[in-house]
């Protein structure tokens, strides 16, 4: 890595606004990061070198007429391939997509844009973020910059890699089920899924919709609170979107945790947990106890139940959201058809993958009429429950701590030829998604063979800034 691309986001930032380094001169400095390193790790489906050096051009004049004052002015950032960039490739790394170009621009990038970020490029994803290994992609698996032999987990593991490896000095994931933190974990990065309905979904390619929502990837707490502050808020283009006061995430990063109860979940610690990442969970929760912090253990319910629930919920939303791709609009269509109902069954046979295919099936078949009130109503009345135990957890905790993934990361190919073995690894994380929480994953060590492992920290609905305060301190402590 060069000087440049050694620094975090906010830092960058700095030395750009008080001429230290011109936004071309990190542009370039980024560009070529991706040109020596990513053929070995395959984070980006698109890099848009052309289009960042004239933004790179437009913001530094911006700066030096003193038309933009966000911190992260002039600072390089790569997109999840799921959100749509006007004039700019974006796949969500399916063959269906494959030419697909925006006419607009999905509200988190217009943000980022705003407070004058230079777009690199669209980040190699799970296909329609469907996995949690970033092997389902159309362009090639990810590989983990730790180990090129792992997985850099999914389904935004393109982004998280890409901060790994020095390829960007922040990123933008999407989070379904724990697509930003458990990529996070593995790759030795941080990053936060914000309360569902924080930042707005418009121009983000569906999945699951009311599990999705968009978040950071970065190099430390307090650039996650730097980006979150800068695409967080209201939007109209987006129902779901929290009409809440905007506010500035960067205020809560103080070194100070001695109001802070954390509850452990024993729930957490059981079989299936490998030994080493349970030791670096807990020797977390040591620091923020040193630092001040309550902490005790407690029975959180339900963990068990939080993976069928997840896969029927989310695989329902995805076979109603993915019928628009059929060879008629956009993208991708068969050439040999014969009428109607023919192209569109061998466009979307020849355009999906095997795991998309797979979930709208399941999807396809829990609302079908004789399994609606089986499968469908049974997961969402589970997804009540699980919101009401956390409910339950945080009157008596402000945090939650656990492990974020049950081991680090797996070797290339390991998940891909067992799908279940691929949907357990989520089990820390999708009742995030299905209680609509926030929640952060740090690097909380190593193991034996130099893997990343993340800790997860949980907080209630809207109180992220207890999650910086508490993930910045132990930053701080470690």
């Amino acid at each position: 890595m060069s000087k440049i691309t050694q620094m975090d986001a906010l830092t960058l930032g700095k030395a750009i606004a008080a001429g230290e380094v011109k936004v071309t001169e990190a542009t370039e400095e980024y560009l070529k990061s991706i040109k020596e390193s990513d053929e070995k790790y395959n984070c980006y489906v698109t890099v848009d070198e052309e289009g960042a050096m004239k933004s790179a051009s437009d913001v530094q004049a911006r700066i030096e007429k003193g038309e933009l004052k966000s911190p992260l002015a002039g600072v390089p950032v790569a997109i999840k391939d799921n959100m749509c960039t006007e004039g700019l490739l974006t796949t969500c790394s399916s063959k269906i997509l494959y030419n697909f170009v925006p006419t607009y621009e999905s509200t988190a990038v217009s943000k980022l844009r705003d407070a004058g970020a230079v777009i690199l490029g669209k980040t190699n994803m799970d296909e329609f973020a469907m996995g949690s290994t970033t092997e389902t992609s159309y362009f090639g698996p990810t590989k983990n910059p730790a180990n090129p032999e792992h997985v850099p987990g999914g389904s935004s593991g393109g982004s998280a890699a890409a901060v790994a490896a020095g390829e960007c000095a922040y990123a933008l994931g999407s989070d379904t089920g724990g697509s930003i933190r458990q990529p996070a974990s593995y790759c030795g990065v941080v990053g936060i899924k914000p309360t569902y309905g924080t930042v707005s979904r418009y121009g983000l390619i569906a999945y699951g919709s009311s599990l999705d929502q968009i978040g950071p990837l970065t190099r430390n707490v307090s650039d996650a609170a730097a980006v979150l502050t800068a695409i967080a808020g209201h939007d109209e283009k987006d129902s779901t979107s929290v009409n809440a006061k905007a506010k500035d995430y960067t205020k809560a990063l103080t070194k100070d945790v001695k109001d802070i109860k954390i509850g452990i979940p024993r729930d957490y610690f059981g079989e299936g947990l490998d030994p080493e990442v349970a030791s670096k969970v807990r020797a977390a929760a040591d620091v923020l106890k040193n630092a001040g912090a309550s902490v005790e253990e407690f029975d959180l319910s339900l963990v068990n139940y939080a993976i069928p629930a997840y896969y029927t919920i989310a695989a329902a939303e995805a076979s109603s959201n993915l019928e628009r791709f059929d060879g008629i609009k956009y993208g991708y269509r068969t050439e040999d058809y014969e009428g109607l109902h023919n192209m569109y069954k061998k466009s979307r046979s020849e355009g999906f993958g095997a795991e998309v295919k797979r979930r709208i099936m399941l999807g396809s078949f829990v609302l079908s009429s004789g399994y609606y009130d089986a499968y469908y109503l049974k997961a969402l009345k589970v997804k009540a429950l699980i919101k009401k135990a956390f409910d339950e957890a945080f009157a008596k905790y402000d945090i939650i701590l656990g492990p974020v993934a049950p081991t680090p990361a797996p070797k290339l190919g390991e998940s891909l030829s067992d799908p279940i073995k691929m949907y357990l690894g989520d089990i820390y994380t999708i009742s995030v998604n299905l209680a609509g929480l926030p929640g952060i994953s740090l690097p909380c060590g190593t193991s034996a063979e130099g893997l990343p492992i993340g800790v997860q920290l949980l907080a209630d609905c809207f109180e992220e800034e207890k999650l910086f305060r508490t993930a910045y301190t132990y930053e701080q402590c470690k």
